[in-house]
């Protein structure tokens, strides 16, 4: 994706705007669970975004209906943002808020580890040390020898490997796939799956009494969020505007303080800050060597 305009700091303003969006959404997700299963939260996001994209789709003149859609690198990113949206939406559900915001910020680094072992991408110790960082950064934050160790903090996990993979395949996705498309037939892939997950769940086809206010919340702001990502990237290079996707780890420690009343301790603080600063070092060595 080239920058249509060279204006950084339209593009800072823009990913933080975004990285809000997608904190508004994760928070309301959060609060739905009070009142919905993960299958049907994750029915309501795929539904709403299939129509939100599919929308914006046609309206920018795409057609929708093409074998194209059934590429086996296409294929491959709808299991990755299954993959990615289950295990949001189960963390969100059964995980406090910044954990789950946390350990999500080292995506990029597993981003770079597959670019490395898939791509054939070649990157200097350094950036291999920032990578280590960021990963014990993560182990501070699970603590997987720990006596109290939660099995539930595993869905952020997954969710980071689902979201990592989405991204690998992104990378190497044909430059003419336009993005609400791509998007739509994401959304129309994940759909059956959502159903299928209510339907092993013996679970109602619907919920029974659903908040729509959150659902409209969490899809429109989820939309929201990815379309002013689009933006920033376009309006300033990728290495400027990178860095400021860690604001949304800002946002979510606050939301869940202020709406969830959640204290995060300190070796939750503490390996956030690690992963936060490994990420950062390692963006600002890619623009050294550039």
């Amino acid at each position: 994706m080239t920058p249509t305009a060279q204006n950084p700091l339209k593009g800072i303003y823009l990913m933080v705007a975004s990285m809000g969006g997608f904190a508004i959404a994760d928070t309301l997700i959060k609060l739905a669970s009070g009142t919905m299963s993960p299958a049907h939260t994750t029915l309501m996001l795929m539904g709403g975004g299939l129509l939100v994209f599919a929308a914006l789709a046609k309206w920018q003149g795409e057609a929708l209906l093409s074998w194209e859609a059934f590429r086996p690198l296409y294929l491959m990113r709808y299991v990755a943002e299954i993959m990615g949206t289950f295990g949001i939406v189960l963390s969100l559900t059964y995980v406090d808020l910044s954990v789950v915001g946390a350990i999500l910020q080292a995506t990029p680094l597993v981003v770079v580890v597959g670019a490395i072992l898939f791509l054939g991408e070649r990157v200097s110790w350094r950036r291999w040390s920032a990578i280590g960082v960021g990963f014990v950064g993560v182990l501070m934050i699970v603590q997987p020898g720990d006596e109290g160790f939660d099995a539930t903090v595993l869905w952020p996990i997954l969710a980071m490997t689902g979201l990592a993979l989405r991204d690998l395949t992104t990378r190497v996705t044909p430059p003419g796939m336009n993005s609400a498309r791509l998007a739509t037939y994401t959304m129309a892939a994940a759909l059956p799956f959502a159903l299928l997950w209510i339907g092993l769940a013996e679970d109602t086809w619907l919920p029974a009494s659903p908040n729509w206010v959150l659902v409209f919340g969490m899809v429109g702001f989820g939309a929201l969020g990815y379309l002013l990502l689009i933006a920033s990237i376009r309006a300033a290079p990728v290495s400027v505007v990178s860095p400021y996707r860690y604001s949304r780890l800002i946002f979510l420690l606050v939301a869940g303080m202020l709406v969830f009343g959640e204290r995060p301790g300190i070796m939750t603080l503490a390996g956030a800050a690690l992963i936060v600063a490994s990420g950062i070092y390692a963006m600002w060595r890619d623009r050294q060597t550039a």
